[in-house]
C-alpha cells in the first residue's frame, strides 16, 4: 500500500517520556478522508494507555483520539466531505459494520470490537493504529465527524471523548426536567457532565473531595456542590436521586453513592479505575437500585452532541499547550492540575 509520513509524538516504553516520532499514513482509499490535524485533546487513557495501565499496549505508541482538523483530500467514492471541511475523529476509525450492535448505531459496542483510533490493528498498514499526537491522520468517512459552525476548534476536541462519554449515558438514561442528577467528581469528564445535565433540564448536583472546585462547580452549572468527605452532608441526600454518573478513576467508595440514589434509580460509571471496586449487596437490594457502565457513543449520536454543543453553546474547558508540553501536562494531570482538559495546538508538530 502506498504511504505518507506524518509527524508525531510516541511512547516507546511504558516508562519513556513521549518524544518525536515520524509514522506512516496510509494514502486515501476510495471512502478516506485525509485531514490536516488542528488540534488534539489530552484524555486521562491516553497516559494510562502509553504506560501499559491495561496491560494491552503495543508500541510504540502514539496517543491521541479528540481530533479535530482540516480535510485536505478525500477518496473518488466520499460524499460527506470535501477539502477545507473542519471535521474531528473520535475513539473509533473503524468497526466491523455488519453485526446487531454496528447495524443499530452503537459501533463502540461492536461484537468484534472495534478499531481504536490509537492502540488499535490497523487492518491497512499493519501493527498499531497512530492517534492524534501527529500532524494528519487518514479515515473512512463513516468514522468522521462533522463540527458544526461557531464551535470554537480547540474547545470542541474535548467533545470526541470527554463530551460523547458523558452525553450518551445522561441520554441513553433519559435525563431531562423534573429529575435529581448527580456528578461524582469535577475533571475532565466531569466538568461536561454537569454541563450537559445542566442542558438537558435536570437538577444537577456535584459530587467532590475538593473544597477549592465549589466555586467552579457552581460557574459550570451545577445547582448544589457536595463535598463527598461531609458525612452529614451526604446525609441530607439519601434517597434522592434519580440518577448519578460517576466519572471517578481513582479509587473510591461507590456505595456511599449508591447509598443516595432513589428507588429505581441508577447510578452509571464511566470512569475507569485500575482496580476493582466492592459494591454492597444489601445496598443494591434496599431499594431496589441499578448498578451499571457506559463508554463512548455511536457514530450518529457523536454527531448528535456535537450538533446539540453547537446549539446550546456548550464546549469543554481547556488549556492549549505545544506538542513540547505534553510530558509536563502529564505530570500536571496526574496531580489534577488542569482546568478542565489539556488540548495539543498541533501546529507545534509542523516545522
Amino acid at each position: 500500500m502506498i504511504t505518507t509520513i506524518a509527524d508525531a509524538y510516541a511512547a516507546q516504553s511504558a516508562t519513556s517520556p513521549l518524544a518525536p516520532l515520524v509514522i506512516n499514513r496510509r494514502e486515501p482509499g476510495a471512502t478516506d478522508v485525509e485531514i490536516e490535524i488542528l488540534f488534539c485533546g489530552v484524555c486521562h487513557s491516553d497516559l494510562h494507555q502509553a504506560r501499559n495501565e491495561w496491560h494491552n499496549t503495543v508500541y510504540p505508541c502514539v496517543p491521541g483520539h479528540e481530533i479535530v482538523g482540516r480535510v485536505t483530500r478525500v477518496g473518488s467514492q466520499v460524499r460527506k466531505f470535501k477539502p477545507g471541511d473542519l471535521s474531528a475523529v473520535g475513539c473509533m476509525v473503524d468497526s466491523c459494520r455488519t453485526c446487531v450492535h454496528c447495524q443499530a448505531g452503537l459501533e463502540q459496542y461492536c461484537l468484534a470490537f472495534p478499531t481504536f483510533t490509537y492502540n488499535g490493528e490497523d487492518k491497512f498498514l499493519g501493527g498499531p493504529t497512530f492517534g492524534g499526537y501527529s500532524t494528519s491522520i487518514v479515515v473512512d468517512e463513516a468514522f468522521v465527524l462533522r463540527v458544526p459552525a461557531g464551535l470554537d476548534p480547540a474547545a470542541t476536541a474535548p467533545l470526541l471523548c470527554a463530551g460523547i462519554t458523558t452525553y450518551s449515558p445522561l441520554r441513553h438514561w433519559k435525563v431531562g426536567p423534573n429529575q435529581k442528577v448527580g456528578v461524582v467528581g469535577l475533571g475532565g469528564l466531569g466538568h461536561m457532565a454537569v454541563k450537559f445535565a445542566r442542558a438537558f433540564g435536570a437538577h444537577v448536583v456535584l459530587f467532590t473531595t475538593s473544597p477549592g472546585k465549589v466555586a467552579d462547580g457552581l460557574r459550570l452549572g451545577a445547582h448544589e456542590v457536595v463535598l463527598s468527605k461531609d458525612a452529614d452532608a451526604m446525609k441530607k441526600h439519601i434517597n434522592s436521586f434519580d440518577f448519578i454518573l460517576d466519572t471517578v478513576s481513582a479509587q473510591h467508595d461507590l456505595n456511599a453513592y449508591l447509598g443516595l440514589l432513589k428507588l429505581d434509580g441508577t447510578l452509571t460509571l464511566v470512569g475507569a479505575p485500575e482496580h476493582p471496586l466492592p459494591v454492597s449487596a444489601f445496598t443494591m437490594i434496599l431499594p431496589r437500585r441499578n448498578f451499571a457502565g457506559s463508554a463512548i457513543g455511536g457514530i450518529a449520536e457523536t454527531q448528535e452532541m456535537l450538533d446539540f454543543c453547537a446549539q446550546h453553546r456548550i464546549v469543554s474547558d481547556i488549556e492549549l499547550i505545544p506538542i513540547q508540553q505534553i510530558n509536563e501536562a502529564w505530570d500536571r494531570l496526574l496531580k489534577q492540575d488542569v482546568k478542565y482538559r489539556f488540548v495539543i495546538d498541533s501546529s507545534s508538530l509542523r516545522p
